[in-house]
């Protein structure tokens, strides 16, 4: 980046008159304390550029602990006790913090928009810091930046925010489960999700869904309204998700929800949008001429008659089906994708009094798929209250309700009741009607009309996030903090196939399911903190943690109904039934010292023990330790006089963290069962699963070096870490020889590393009064790579995902295509082990789902009342395998079984013909090795995430219509993507199973939408 010279000079101006008035008011503040009178200050807080009120700022004298919180007018007044003149500290989220000398009984205090914002508090692990004082990786996103992003959750919207998180999407079905790695992943069988704590509440992210909806699943974080957040932060290295233990190996993402203020009158605020959604494009297939003349052209190669000819035209005993000409095309592409709609409503009432305050937040959102008749609608309910029981002692409570309703359908893989695989699948000459004019099935697949007008999948998710906290301050410098948090989770979930339908033949089928999941805990924090002599800070922190979670499924299953009238299980010819219970607990202890030295030299470090019930006798706990290291450069004398650095921080950190999630509950126990096992109506059990005493914690040990800098008066900020983590123990399930009587058991027997780079570059391009632009920037690298794995492990569809060792994982096993020779129309696969054959020993690793590199950016840019705010995202060198493209481009070998995609046209046909399309024949079937690489394309894109335009009425206005603010913006998502990739996203997948991903069938696209909405501020 570039500074112009006349930019230059205003940062050094700024800089010079930053120091005088420092030392004034360090000269001022050095006076001896004037005599104590009942003086009364009042004043305004307002934004420097927009005059707008800053409500809830912080208004202090120095050297006088008692402070005051501005109004919704940004307005305050207050006894000072002392004689003009004295200095005023005004602090603000958000805004530089300012020192300003007080000579009269009256002040207008104007504060800058702060970028850098040293001084900007950020939450850790059970406690907050400021910025400049942080070691460990953390990124604090703001939410309001994303929040109108049309996604079920807020995890799907952190997309490109944060360097070092990568986020796919996976479906454009709203409310599903994304995928998220945060610096990679770090386990085969356990959970590389990282952990999400709300207002100090650790969440459980395991989908409750049972109902198969083609390999997808539901995503719980979708059940927190993203409206209620206040901000977020990514805890990303050891040292800083090291408290968390067991729980921080995959990153901590701490959610933050809004309070009121103290001392601030009601607030009210409301935001209402609507909007549509729209496919961008759809799969591009052969009409019903096309298809039957590439049918015709596979029977000649393979010396069969025609079968699309003459009706009149007889060929052993079989009349023709007419001629290709004469097929009609059906869009049933069009009959099963829609305009969906956008439905979104927030209400919020905020404030306090001298002792409380209170946060009401209210929202529905309401989306429906572009792919019928998927939907998916959230009404949320929030209260947050705080309470001063008097000077020392503080009690408050977070609650968050919510309904989640889903309208749910088979968008993966699996022929019954698979939308896409009705919609896309089924041959376009087929016609919906057989000859009698009633409605089929064809090719396998359910009639598409019949599935449409019948589909009965749904879910109902209830759910409580709350806790209770009371915070005592024995000492000033000694404080106690014990909470008690709930989340609690119960889904209920049903279908119904009639007998119209595959799956309901042939007299109906239908499945009931109610699942609980609950998480109570239980903390206790004592911290201690010191400071003397303005050089030394001394910091203690000691915690436990007790906590117990239980998941109970009851299910059942009917089939056989009188009439599709009837669709309860209890009117069912025959039913079955089951019921799942687990249950796991877990203690845990951990404690942190730091200390800073003339706030330059920084150090700290954390353990933490956790025993979990998931593991063997011989070594329940887990002992995580991590330490770290800062060095403010900027504070040394050298660089006291280099004006253009603002600050410049070196840090380092090493640590390990522990990981049990996605392992059962009894993981190492011996269980016996009694499903199965009667004999003769009498009840019996039988062993189910061996133990594994010796099961103990996957472990992820995690090296950190960083340095972050402020450039040119706070114009430019930096970011950057390269890490590496590698992880041991690795839970797996070890295959057993049959003989044994068990098909596997759960061990320690892998170790996977993953190393890379972040870096983060936010500028402050214009800052005028009436004009700024912004811009953010973040690319990130992870190379992982498993370490260890005895045994090979295949995943995926045709086993085209591989996990070996010396390879990443999620790779990619595929026979290799050369080319297709152009004399003879033969696709030539590479002959890997030299034996003139093509087997199963010439699939080859070519690719996985990791980029190379991957990141977002974002420019926001204010005029006067307008604003804009540009945000990309992007992924580059990542692979992804059309299986689409699989199916759709079999030629006509697969004649009225398959669709044909319009690509198969570019197919050899005569000797010369330079494509990778092949021959169709009964040798080179293009289904001939299942995984070939032409399959296999560049996942890289470029993708215009959302672009906002708003605008605000001028304060003038505002006020004549009785608002504080009024604001109406429109926005558009994935409004453009530019990629290689042939499929219509380049981040589908088919299943939400994590190891399973980059595998794109079946699956609808992320949709282009557009919303118009309002904010209004009372």
């Amino acid at each position: 980046m570039q500074n112009n010279p006349g930019n230059a000079q205003t940062f050094v101006h700024s800089f010079i008159f930053f120091l005088l008035l420092s030392c004034l008011t360090n000269q001022l503040s050095a006076q001896e304390t004037k005599p104590l009178i009942n003086a009364t200050l009042s004043g305004l807080v307002l934004d420097s550029l927009t005059k707008e009120p800053l409500p809830g700022a912080l208004v202090q004298i120095e050297g006088v602990t008692h402070s005051v919180s501005t109004d919704e007018a940004g307005a305050f007044s207050f006894i000072t006790g002392q004689k003009f003149p004295f200095t005023l500290i005004i602090s603000y989220i958000g805004y530089d913090k300012k020192r300003i000398v007080i000579n009269h009984d009256k002040a207008e205090i104007l504060l800058k928009p702060g970028f850098n914002q040293l001084n900007d508090v950020v939450v850790v692990g059970y406690t907050t810091q400021q910025r400049k004082n942080l070691i460990g990786s953390v990124t604090k996103v703001n939410p309001a930046e994303s929040k109108d992003i049309p996604a079920g959750g807020f995890d799907a919207q952190l997309q490109g925010k944060v360097a070092g998180v990568q986020i796919s999407s996976n479906t454009g079905v709203p409310g599903e489960a994304v995928n998220i790695r945060l610096r990679g992943a770090t386990s085969i069988n356990a959970s590389n999700d990282p952990l999400y704590v709300v207002d100090g509440v650790f969440l459980n992210t395991n989908s409750l869904q049972t109902v198969n909806t083609g390999g997808k699943a539901t995503s719980p974080i979708a059940d927190i309204n993203p409206a209620d957040i206040e901000s977020i932060e990514v805890l990303k290295d050891a040292e800083a998700t090291a408290l968390y233990g067991s729980r921080g190996a995959n990153g901590v993402i701490i959610i933050t929800t809004k309070r009121g203020n103290f001392n601030q009158k009601a607030k009210i605020n409301l935001n209402v949008s609507q909007g549509i959604a729209k496919a961008a494009k759809l799969w591009d297939l052969t009409t019903g001429p096309e298809h039957a003349e590439l049918v015709n052209e596979y029977y000649r190669n393979i010396g069969q008659p025609e079968p699309f000819r003459s009706v009149n035209e007889v060929v052993n005993g079989v009349s023709g089906r007419g001629l290709p000409s004469e097929q009609q095309t059906y869009d049933r592409l069009g009959e099963a994708f829609r305009t969906a709609s956008l439905t979104n409503a927030d209400l919020s009432v905020s404030g306090g009094a001298a002792g409380t305050r209170y946060y009401l937040g209210g929202g529905y959102n309401k989306q429906e798929s572009i792919l019928k008749p998927i939907s998916f609608d959230r009404v949320s309910f929030k209260v947050n209250l705080d309470q001063k029981i008097n000077d020392r002692v503080q009690i408050g409570t977070s609650n968050t309700f919510g309904r989640t309703g889903r309208n749910q359908a088979r968008a993966g893989d699996g022929p019954q009741g698979g939308l896409l695989q009705a919609a896309l699948h089924t041959p376009t000459y087929l016609s919906p009607y057989n000859d009698q004019g009633l409605l089929v099935g064809r090719a396998g697949f359910d009639n598409l009309t019949l599935l449409l007008e019948n589909y009965d999948v749904h879910s109902t998710s209830l759910r409580y996030i709350g806790n209770l906290y009371a915070d005592i301050e024995i000492l000033p410098e000694l404080k106690f903090r014990s909470t008690f948090s709930l989340d609690y989770n119960n889904y209920n979930e049903g279908e119904y196939w009639n007998n119209q339908l595959i799956a309901g033949s042939p007299n109906g089928l239908a499945t009931s399911a109610i699942g609980q999941a609950t998480t109570w805990i239980n903390e206790q924090t004592l911290t201690y903190r010191k400071s003397w002599n303005n050089k030394h800070v001394f910091g203690v922190l000691l915690g436990n943690t007790l906590q117990g979670s239980t998941l109970e499924r009851t299910s059942a299953t009917g089939r056989g109904f009188a009439s599709n009238d009837f669709k309860l299980i209890s009117s069912a010819a025959t039913s079955t039934s089951s019921q799942d219970w687990e249950k796991y607990n877990l203690a845990s202890f951990f404690g942190r010292i730091d200390y800073a030295f003339a706030d330059k030299y920084l150090l700290d470090f954390s353990i933490r023990a956790d025993g979990s019930s998931r593991f063997g006798s011989a070594d329940p706990w887990g002992f995580f330790p991590a330490v770290g290291a800062a060095w403010r450069v900027k504070q040394e004398s050298f660089l006291k006089d280099i004006t253009f650095i603002d600050d410049l921080k070196i840090r380092a950190s090493y640590g390990s963290t522990g990981n049990q999630n996605g392992i059962g509950a009894f993981a190492a126990r011996r269980l016996w069962s009694g499903v199965g096992s009667s004999y003769q109506g009498i009840p019996g059990i039988s062993p189910e699963q061996l133990p594994n005493q010796q099961l103990r914690w996957e472990r992820t040990d995690q090296l950190n070096i960083g340095l972050d800098a402020s450039l040119f008066k706070e114009a430019l900020d930096i970011s950057f870490n390269v890490y590496r983590k590698y992880t041991k123990d690795g839970l797996l399930p070890v295959t057993l020889a049959a003989t044994t009587g068990f098909d596997s058991y759960t061990s320690n027997a892998a170790e996977i590393s993953n190393k890379g780079f972040e870096l983060a570059i936010n500028s402050r391009n214009i800052r005028k009064q009436h004009f700024t632009w912004q811009t953010s920037f973040n690319i990130a690298r992870n190379i992982n790579k498993i370490e260890k794995l005895d045994n090979p492990l295949n995943y995926g569809s045709r086993d085209l995902i591989l996990f070996q060792e010396g390879n990443p994982l999620y790779s990619f096993w595929v026979y290799h295509q050369l080319y297709v020779d152009p004399q003879t129309g033969d696709v030539v696969y590479e002959d890997v082990n030299s034996d003139g054959r093509i087997t199963t020993a010439d699939r080859k690793i070519m690719g996985s789902i990791w980029p190379d590199f991957y990141g977002g950016l974002t420019n926001t840019i204010t005029y006067k009342g307008f604003d804009a705010a540009a945000f990309f995202v992007f992924s580059y060198g990542n692979e992804i395998y059309n299986h689409n493209r699989f199916f759709g481009e079999a030629g006509g070998a697969r004649d009225a079984a398959r669709v044909i995609f319009a690509s198969n046209l570019d197919r050899w046909q005569q000797p010369g013909d330079i494509t990778d399309v092949p021959r169709t024949d009964g040798v080179n079937v293009n289904n001939y090795k299942d995984g070939g690489s032409r399959w296999l394309e560049d996942g890289s894109y470029l993708r215009l995430r959302s672009l906002t335009i708003g605008y605000t009425l001028p304060k003038s206005v505002s006020e004549k219509l009785h608002l504080e603010k009024l604001r109406f913006y429109l926005q558009g998502n994935n409004l453009f993507t530019w990629t290689n990739y042939t499929g219509l996203d380049p981040e589908a997948a088919a299943s939400s199973s994590p190891n399973e991903q980059g595998i794109d069938l079946g699956t609808p696209p992320q949709p282009r939408s557009f919303q118009l909405g309002v904010n209004v501020t009372l």
